[in-house]
């Protein structure tokens, strides 16, 4: 089969196809013949900095649609050709891809495999931003870096949804304005001046919810962004900055507080918790709420030229790769 891998560090170009085995299910896992792959900044950040890399050649890659080819032993409820999608571990960008069955889902109903591809990352992790961690309540504020990405375009959609009462957006140039306000936002910033316009924009208030993917200097300048008992919750360090250090006196005098959630790590600490958070989120789809924001796709051997747009930071919505020639 074919597959992409990088055996060292370093720009889209160390992106190779490959020949690879076929993978066989181990007990409790499954193969599935992929039919659309996404891509995540993850992806970049492996194949630049080494970010969840073990050992060297990496295969990069955290979700997939497809079909499943075989089960393994102790497998319960999935079968060879069933339509799914899948959260994996890594080594996504093949033609075949082995993951744990915990983390394998049936196709919902009504998407095709194309669409879906954007489920398996993207929908939970802003489900969970806004409502499991974020705590959104009707008629609040929120503040969403990121706005025009793929986990931005949603969750712009769900806090609309859930009935806040201003949506606002940031993003990195004025370019990509247009696709988050048509997202759900009411109003969108420049990460230069974010801070600053939020102030405005509530009347010197500040927001009640910021969800931040950056980290850095971005994220403390959105602290200062909060409202009294204002929330923030971290989902990345974007910025690759320093682990961030906060306290007393940034959290107490005005009764803010920091969060954090990771679908991976969630994939590892609690599987079932993934799994009603998976079926929670997709729901928004079934029903018509979320539309799912697939804005480009490649080859499968056209990889580094998806990493390359992505690493420009003028993508918008979702990038795909097809498997498929």
């Amino acid at each position: 089969m074919r597959a992409v891998e990088f055996q060292e560090y370093g720009g889209p170009e160390v992106l190779k196809v490959v020949q690879a085995d076929t993978p066989e299910p181990g007990a409790g896992r499954v193969t599935i013949d992929t039919a659309y792959v996404g891509v995540n900044f993850a992806d970049l950040k492996a194949r630049s900095e080494g970010y969840r890399v073990e050992s060297l050649p990496f295969r990069p890659g955290l979700e997939v649609s497809g079909r499943i080819r075989a089960v393994g032993h102790g497998v319960e409820g999935l079968r060879p050709g069933q339509e799914v999608v899948a959260l994996v571990n890594g080594g996504a960008y093949a033609e075949v891809v082995v993951t744990e069955a915990a983390t394998v889902f049936p196709l919902p109903e009504g998407l095709d495999l194309r669409t879906a591809a954007v489920l398996p990352t993207v929908l939970p992790t802003a489900h969970a931003l806004l409502h499991e961690v974020g705590r959104l309540r009707a008629g609040e504020s929120v503040l969403v870096h990121g706005a025009a990405g793929g986990v931005g375009t949603v969750a712009g959609q769900l806090a609309r949804a859930a009935g806040a009462g201003a949506v606002y957006g940031v993003v990195s140039s004025l370019s990509k304005a247009e696709h988050a306000l048509k997202h759900g936002y009411d109003e969108v910033f420049t990460a230069d001046s974010f801070s600053e316009d939020v102030r405005r924009a509530t009347g010197g208030r500040g927001v009640d919810l910021v969800l931040d993917p950056v980290g850095g200097d971005t994220l403390r300048r959105g602290l200062d962004a909060l409202a009294v008992f204002g929330r923030l919750v971290s989902f990345g360090n974007a910025s690759a900055a320093e682990p961030w250090h906060i306290g007393q006196p940034e959290l107490y005098p005005q009764g803010r507080s920091v969060a954090g959630f990771s679908i991976l790590a969630l994939v590892q600490s609690a599987p079932e918790a993934l799994r009603s958070l998976v079926e929670r989120s997709f729901r928004k789809v079934t029903d018509g709420t979320v539309h799912l924001p697939v804005t480009a796709e490649f080859a499968l051997s056209d990889a580094a030229e998806a990493h390359r747009l992505m690493g420009g930071r003028t993508s918008t919505g979702k990038l795909l790769l097809r498997t498929a020639d």
